[in-house]
């Protein structure tokens, strides 16, 4: 249930109305870009290169397992020493580990050497969508506008997934196959560094002092771990998608449209995330995420059996609807279950989810299209997110914001199982907030 669209939209003009938040959410926009860029301009050149699928979604898949490991510490390292000084560095990493996966595939390097370089290259991506999801927390607290911002961020990023996919695939198919991997490396070194020079707007360091309880990981925090795993299911909607519909238009030779059918469905899941911003919810979060993901894993389930180009944009837009929910609740349910000293590992724990799902579906995608056929591979976004779904489910207790916590039991994440009657009174009405 949900007040009028009116009152969110107030809410998203008052949002960007937030003082300083154009400092960094312009440059945020331009860095983020080559995110969505980097694993469809992989395998695509490697595809280009080797004539395998499966190849390619191994190199893919290495940079995403390297993302997904790396990535978390680049955030934990970011709440102790800041944002600059964990960005600058790795944006030139992660620029030199492109410019070598492009020589090494375009002189048909054997895959082990692909895959070498393809673990630097995905263990320094920059992180900057849990950077700017961190300043929003640093500026507006826990207050009303935080779900907006969560959907704000979401829309952007989906932006970026509408976008990136479509530049890359024209780039590699229209220019030259290593082209979207080029624009890739250059919009990093551009947009990274403009970023990084925004030293007002970055999250304050904090360093425990005499007497505090020394920092641990936001992965401690059961609700974060069950939280990556729906972020690891929708990781897999991501890569499944994008090795089988690469798949499934070169198999029936118009490998132009698959940056328009990628388009249509990361374009549903950017609609969706506009609707939920645009809504104040009587509905919990916690709820909301597992309706969200059951209709998620319920969308994928015809992919498989589509063979007609209309009919699969159709399906995989619906898809992309339900996509936006569960991640902006998602993001939203960090501000209640992690404190603020941890927030950026615990965005980049589930950005690093999104990209280790990802990278485990091309693997296996590339795998199924090559031995059984492009369609096959349609058959991973929905097993990702049936056991994901199943996993919430069982484990949907550890998601209810503890108010009771103290500040040491919310850092160490050592939650009571079972809290008070009154705390339990205080939780109901948090999750009809």
């Amino acid at each position: 249930m949900a007040s009028a669209v009116k009152d969110s939209r107030s809410g998203y003009g008052t949002l960007l109305r937030t003082p300083g938040a154009w400092t960094f959410l312009l440059p945020g926009f331009l860095a983020r870009q080559p995110f969505a860029m980097l694993t469809i301009g992989i395998v695509l050149l490697v595809q280009s290169t080797t004539g395998s699928y499966g190849t390619a979604g191994a190199v893919s898949a290495t940079t995403g397992v390297a993302m997904a490991l790396f990535a978390p510490q680049g955030g934990k390292l970011a709440d102790r020493f800041g944002q600059r000084a964990v960005l600058l560095p790795g944006v030139l990493v992660h620029v030199a580990g492109v410019a070598a996966l492009i020589t090494l595939a375009l002189a048909h390097a054997p895959l082990w050497a692909l895959l070498a370089v393809a673990v630097p290259t995905g263990a320094s991506t920059p992180q900057v969508g849990p950077m700017v999801r961190a300043r929003w927390a640093a500026r507006l607290g826990a207050g009303p506008l935080m779900p907006t911002a969560a959907a704000f961020e979401s829309v952007t990023d989906e932006f970026t997934f509408v976008v990136g996919p479509v530049l890359a695939t024209a780039l590699c198919t229209g220019i030259h196959p290593a082209a979207g991997l080029v624009a890739e490396a250059a919009l990093t070194l551009a947009g990274g560094l403009l970023f990084a020079a925004q030293k007002r707007s970055q999250p304050a360091v904090h360093r425990p002092g005499a007497g505090e309880l020394p920092r641990v990981s936001a992965l401690s925090v059961p609700g974060v771990r069950v939280l990556i795993v729906a972020f690891l299911g929708i990781g897999a909607v991501f890569g499944g998608m994008q090795v089988s519909l690469t798949a499934f238009t070169q198999h029936i030779g118009q490998p132009g449209i698959n940056g328009v059918l990628y388009g249509i469905f990361a374009g549903g899941n950017m609609l969706a995330g506009i609707a939920c911003g645009a809504i104040t919810w009587k509905v919990g979060p916690r709820r909301r995420l597992l309706v969200a993901y059951g209709l998620l894993a319920l969308a994928t389930t015809p992919l498989w059996a589509v063979t007609a180009v209309p009919l699969l944009g159709a399906v995989g837009l619906v898809v992309g609807l339900c996509i936006a929910p569960a991640l902006i609740t998602g993001y939203t349910l960090v501000e209640t279950l992690v404190p603020a000293a941890a927030r950026t590992e615990a965005f980049t724990w589930l950005t690093g989810a999104v990209a280790l799902g990802q990278a485990a579906a091309a693997t296996s995608a590339g795998q199924l299209a090559d031995g059984f056929g492009p369609s096959t591979g349609f058959l991973v976004p929905l097993a990702g997110t049936a056991l994901a779904c199943t996993v919430l489910l069982a484990l949907r207790a550890h998601l209810l914001p503890r108010a009771s916590a103290t500040g040491a039991e919310a850092a160490v994440g050592h939650l009571p199982t079972r809290a008070p009657a009154g705390v339990e009174n205080r939780e109901r009405e948090l999750a009809r907030a």
